[in-house]
């Protein structure tokens, strides 16, 4: 047995090491304004951060990259960009808990990237905005909803990206009401356009109308935000759903209809004849959503959601509210037995 002499001189050998965690919400893209870009700036976007699921995870200095959890690959790539392109010749091993279902509509990419590179940049103490590791991380070059989703959480409008390209600046950001929430409508047997194939997609999209875009943007001014801010649910739903008709319109040819599984697109159609105005589908899909007043209506339509489709669908459902607050991005200290303690 070991003396408590000895068993302080083995504690003695311990060694203090800095351990990171972070962890950060899924988030609904909900349309672009101005596709085109009439005035100078393209693909401006709403969006909102929400609760049902999250990326987590922790890292530590490590002689090589390695990763363990949901998602490992994709967060040992991220790690080893960022790591070669800051120079720095130390690993890091992560330990992922969760992680955002992938091309889902719900930003799982941009947000395990700001989460890997936050995570490194923290552990590595180097200094560097969202923005700035989302260009490291080459995310971002469409959208903005995902980097303040990461800073800040709530309902999100970016003005989209400029000449120089780089990430769409956050101009409105605010709480969204706490007592509405989604019904998520999530297809399991596929998944959204991503990679190369988004790219061509967006290559062959025709001309955005500008009267069009001056619409929604009309639209989100002067009915969607008041109504957010205001706690009224009804121009709220009306003026998203406007917007996803028009916006999913528009990408019908590359993503086979205004939305892109048809058994989401059934289970809309059905929610809308029964009444329920904001439906949508989030980025490319598969995931749509409804929005509803309060959790008790949320849980009363799944119930009938699931009873209208049966048990052999392929789709599920998940129930969530908005997050109205940023990513977590904390520094622990643990102790670790140096090789002499051993």
């Amino acid at each position: 047995m070991q003396t408590l002499l000895n068993m302080y001189e083995q504690w003695s050998h311990h060694q203090t090491q800095q351990r990171v965690v972070v962890s950060t919400a899924a988030r609904l893209h909900l349309g672009f304004l101005d596709i085109s870009g009439a005035l100078g700036r393209r693909f401006g976007s709403l969006g909102l951060s929400i609760d049902a699921f999250r990326t987590t995870l922790q890292m530590q200095v490590a002689p090589s990259v390695s990763a363990r959890g949901p998602a490992a690959e994709r967060a040992a790539g991220y790690a080893r960009h960022i790591l070669d392109l800051l120079g720095i010749e130390e690993g890091v091993d992560i330990t992922l808990e969760e992680a955002i279902p992938d091309h889902a509509g719900l930003g799982s990419g941009t947000q395990m990237a700001l989460a890997v590179g936050h995570a490194i940049h923290a552990l590595f103490d180097v200094s560097a905005s969202t923005s700035q590791v989302a260009s490291e991380m080459q995310r971002g070059r469409r959208s903005g909803i995902g980097i303040g989703g990461f800073d800040y959480g709530g309902f999100m409008v970016d003005s989209g990206v400029g000449d120089e390209g780089d990430p769409p600046p956050l101009t409105v950001q605010m709480p969204f009401p706490d007592e509405w929430h989604l019904l998520l409508v999530m297809d399991t047997r596929g998944q959204g356009l991503h990679g190369k194939q988004e790219v061509e997609a967006f290559k062959r999209l025709p001309p955005f109308p500008a009267t069009q875009a001056a619409h929604l943007c009309h639209l989100t001014l002067m009915q969607i935000l008041p109504g957010i801010r205001e706690h009224k649910l009804d121009p709220v739903a009306q003026g998203i759903a406007e917007l996803q008709r028009s916006v999913g319109d528009h990408f019908s040819a590359a993503q086979g209809g205004r939305y892109t599984s048809p058994a989401v697109a059934d289970l809309l159609g059905w929610a809308e004849s029964k009444g329920y105005a904001g439906v949508g589908q989030s980025s490319w899909g598969p995931t749509g959503f409804i929005l509803l007043p309060d959790y008790s209506s949320a849980v009363e339509l799944e119930r009938l959601a699931r009873k209208r489709v049966g048990e052999l669908s392929p789709l599920s459902f998940q129930i969530t509210a908005a997050c109205n607050e940023g990513s977590r991005v904390a520094i622990e200290e643990t102790n670790r037995l140096t090789k002499e303690a051993l």
